[in-house]
């Protein structure tokens, strides 16, 4: 596996440039019979157990999530063209960790840093949603095919500031696309 790129020192375009070439499993193709629990946990604060433990391996994690499907009945699993198991999800299976912004109004991009070392720039396809909850509201990134990143609380603070900054209603603009300050 590369080693996960330093977000501070990369563009926008070269963010876009190594997300679009970070090739993944075409699980949504592969359709085994379930083969049972894997044992696995991803926690709300992003870190993946194993039979109770952390798994303490980055590069097992990011092999894992490329791996990861959502059903449509909501459920996660890990595929692969053999087996399906699966695996529990306490919030996301993914956790925004870090955000770059560029631009500002209708002209702003913002990208994000997941746990597992992805990268991915809200917009058009990859929508920002706030939902409300006991401690406030949460933000989540779609990733891809129904899986989302909850958005790291202090990366959520520059989020909140950029959206509270809005001249026209609370949200946020990426590619084009204005995500309301609203919690579902």
């Amino acid at each position: 596996m590369e080693p996960i790129p330093d977000l501070d020192t990369l563009s926008l375009a070269q963010i876009a440039r190594l997300a679009e070439d970070h090739r993944l499993p075409p699980v949504e193709q592969w359709h085994p019979d379930h083969c049972g629990d894997s044992e696995m946990r991803i926690a709300r604060d992003g870190t993946w157990y194993h039979q109770g433990s952390p798994i303490g391996r980055p590069a097992m994690v990011r092999l894992f999530s490329t791996l990861l499907r959502r059903e449509p009945d909501g459920s996660f699993v890990l595929v692969t063209p053999v087996e399906k198991l699966t695996i529990a999800v306490e919030d996301a299976p993914f956790l925004a960790v870090a955000m770059k912004a560029e631009g500002e109004g209708e002209d702003a991009r913002l990208a994000f840093q997941l746990n597992t070392g992805d990268l991915v720039t809200a917009g058009p396809d990859h929508p920002i949603r706030f939902v409300e909850a006991g401690d406030g509201p949460r933000p989540y990134l779609h990733v891809r095919g129904g899986l989302e990143a909850l958005v790291a609380r202090p990366v959520y603070y520059d989020l909140a500031g950029r959206a509270l900054a809005a001249p026209e209603r609370p949200g946020i603009w990426s590619n084009g696309i204005f995500f309301p300050l609203v919690a579902e």
